[in-house]
């Protein structure tokens, strides 16, 4: 639970190459400047140290816990550590009662989308009336992993992977201010390699550099090019096909072959990320999205299915939770494609957003007391089960807006079927 529980010292040569160079200083920090730089919000709250709580939301490996150290460090705080994969509500507990004497105390839970309701529970108390300063850390989108009344407490902070530059930046320093590189001969004459393999995630970037570097005897000149790390890195492939390895793009890949009707390229994506480690309800949740934003209503039943695939992996776990993604992957792929209802609705909000609010027509309106009865709410209301089979028997829309499009079924599917409907119902008025 406490950070500085006894370990290798950073300055050890026995310690890895990115705990060796972390940063101990914002100033050293690379890469987060839409943060860091001077004068953004996060930079003048930081060093005003006016410390809210906060969560910390991105891929592995970009300084979610090195931000952490140096916030509890540059603000003189007390400093606890908790990892949500092995602490429960007891850990939280005991650091709570920690901080009772010590005001100010800076909690960092890193995986914080591990911890369940109960646990995220037992820290709603003790942030809202300030006995400690949260600080979480998520690579899974905090909207739907931490509890509504928690994230309302917290400041969400997105970090990102670092660019080519930036990278190339990192290993520079790396080797420039190492104990053990900076006595090396080492060019750094390609990088593009280490940006492929590590994706934009600084501490596997770094042991990337590191791997290679010890493939050479040390009085061997080193010249870094993509040809030799491949060569060096095929050997350590276990360091990267765990989780976060390309996750942004296998999920884009993944997702994109659904959507475009490939079932063999989607499970060969899903394959990749099961055998990288990724998280089973990331990959179920993905495919809720995808079942009402590109299938919708041509085929209602998949966003049943895939709410239906999202509970069942819950309870069945990995390894047997692979076929259940895969029948859900396989048939939303195969399934009968509209996005009409994702359409609709965006152009209903930018409509909402650019255009005058219009008035509800009186006769929808509800009319609860005898004053809105007087003023005419809801007078002149056809109910609609009266009408049966009549067309056009009633305007729904404010009168500035009668004849408004946004839902365009397709002929696909059972849109076909809605899209008769409305045809039948409103004939001329529905307009494509």
């Amino acid at each position: 639970m406490d950070l500085f529980q006894p370990h290798i010292p950073a300055s050890s040569h026995l310690a890895p190459l990115a705990e060796r160079v972390r940063p101990q200083s914002l100033e050293q920090v690379i890469g987060q400047t839409h943060l860091l730089k001077e004068g953004s919000p996060f930079r003048r709250a930081i060093d005003a140290q006016r410390i809210p709580s906060m969560i910390f939301w991105g891929p592995p490996g970009i300084g979610k816990t090195t931000l952490a150290q140096i916030i509890a460090q540059s603000a003189e705080r007390p400093f606890r550590q908790l990892s949500a994969v092995g602490s429960g509500v007891k850990d939280v507990r005991a650091v709570i009662k920690f901080a009772e004497g010590r005001p100010g105390t800076i909690l960092f839970i890193d995986e914080i989308h591990r911890f369940n309701k109960s646990q995220q529970d037992s820290l709603l108390g003790a942030v809202e009336k300030g006995r400690i300063t949260l600080i979480g850390a998520t690579t899974e989108n905090p909207s739907f992993e931490v509890n509504a009344a928690l994230l309302s407490r917290c400041q969400v902070y997105t970090l990102k992977s670092l660019d080519l530059e930036e990278v190339r930046e990192l290993l520079t320093y790396a080797i420039e201010k190492d104990v053990v590189l900076s006595e090396r001969d080492i060019e750094l004459k390609e990088i593009d390699a280490i940006y492929k393999i590590a994706g934009g995630d600084a501490r596997k970037s770094l042991a990337l550099l590191e791997i290679f570097v010890n493939t050479f005897d040390e009085d061997e000149k080193i010249v870094l090019n993509n040809e030799a790390l491949m060569a060096a890195a095929q050997e350590h492939v276990a360091l990267y096909d765990k989780s976060g390895e390309q996750h942004y793009d296998i999920i884009s890949a993944f997702i994109k072959s659904v959507r475009g009707g490939d079932p063999n390229a989607a499970v060969y994506y899903l394959a990749r990320m099961l055998d990288g480690g990724e998280d089973i309800k990331f990959i179920a949740r993905r495919l809720i999205i995808l079942a009402s934003e590109d299938i919708g209503n041509a085929n209602p039943n998949a966003l049943l299915l895939a709410n239906a695939c999202f509970q069942s992996i819950n309870v069945i776990g990995m390894p047997e939770a692979r076929i259940i993604l895969s029948q859900c992957a396989t048939y939303l792929a195969t399934s009968e494609k509209s996005n009409a209802a994702y359409a609709a609705i965006n152009e209903a909000m930018r409509y909402v957003k650019d255009a005058p609010t219009h008035p509800v027509p009186l006769h929808l309106r509800n009319a609860p007391t005898k004053l809105m009865k007087n003023m005419n709410y809801g007078k002149g209301y056809k109910y609609s089960h009266d009408f049966e089979g009549e067309k056009d028997h009633q305007e729904f829309l404010p009168d500035e807006m009668s004849g408004k499009t946004f839902y365009r079924p397709k002929e696909v599917g059972s849109e076909k079927k809605i899209r008769k409907f409305l045809d039948d119902k409103w004939g001329k008025k529905y307009k494509d």
